[in-house]
């Protein structure tokens, strides 16, 4: 993207000084764009900042997903069929800052879609829409030049994934070009199937910590409001995902309509905000 560098929206380094203040690690909840449908996806995202979701990810649903675990591949194949597009993705968005103009949201998936939209297309979109900042699992360091590089010049905070095999010799290249807050993926292999080791997870932050002052969120493996008060004590915020899906798909499961799955579903996410605020009581 020519021009000069524009700045950021400045809400995800002001939320994790909020947190920081309050002396708790945050919750950012992670659900699937459309999943299973528009309206009831759109009844949930409207709800998570006052269910006490920190930060928000949209996962943009994506035929060929490579990190994503069963839960999370399945409600990418639901939110598909149900028609979700990069558009009404980009629409939820929008709705969601309606809503509340501080928390931060992140949209995260994969490059193909956003290479058929076109990258400054997207990036402008991506602005207009009220969007903080983005994971894009399958460019690595050495393809910055594709779209992190063009995001950081457009103002939006391109988020890095780090993994227990990001060794002292790699990591500074994964965070030469990170913004935003670094996302520690606590175990090996896809998301929702095992769970993150907390002894492992703090010292793994701790590594990190030595050579950048990034915030550190961990996922993949958080699944109760114990974990996920667990986790954000050692680090700086817990991402829950395949658990929050998993809601969805019970909803499914049971018959239940699209309200009473977004009621549900939010419930959840409910236990989660007051286990990471020490409220273990109240979130079971």
């Amino acid at each position: 993207m020519a021009g000069p560098t524009m700045p950021d929206s400045g809400r995800i380094a002001a939320r994790f000084a909020a947190l920081k203040q309050e002396g708790r690690g945050g919750l950012v909840t992670y659900i699937t764009a459309g999943d299973p449908d528009f309206e009831t996806s759109r009844k949930i995202f409207e709800g998570l900042p006052a269910a006490g979701a920190d930060l928000i990810e949209i996962g943009m649903p994506f035929t060929d997903p490579m990190a994503d675990g069963p839960a999370v591949q399945a409600a990418g194949l639901r939110a598909l069929k149900g028609g979700q597009t990069l558009l009404k993705t980009l629409d939820l968005a929008r709705r969601i800052r309606t809503v509340d103009g501080d928390v931060p949201i992140i949209l995260m998936g994969y490059f193909n879609p956003i290479y058929a939209h076109g990258v400054d297309r997207f990036l402008g979109d991506v602005r207009e829409a009220g969007i903080d900042g983005l994971i894009v699992v399958d460019l690595p360091p050495e393809e910055d030049d594709e779209l992190c590089i063009p995001a950081l010049k457009a103002g939006v905070n391109f988020i890095r994934l780090a993994t227990p095999t990001t060794d002292a010799a790699r990591l500074p290249k994964v965070l030469k070009n990170t913004s935003g807050f670094l996302y520690y993926v606590s175990v090996l292999g896809i998301t929702g199937t095992k769970e993150a080791p907390e002894a492992a997870v703090r010292a793994a932050v701790g590594r990190i910590k030595d050579h950048t002052d990034l915030p550190v969120a961990v996922g993949f493996g958080v699944k109760t409001p114990e974990a996920a008060f667990a986790i954000s004590q050692a680090a700086d915020a817990a991402v829950v995902g395949s658990a929050i899906v998993d809601r969805i798909k019970t909803g499914l499961d049971d018959g239940l309509d699209g309200e009473a799955i977004a009621a549900k579903t939010l419930d959840y996410v409910r236990s989660l905000a007051a286990g990471v605020r020490g409220r273990l009581q109240a979130a079971e």
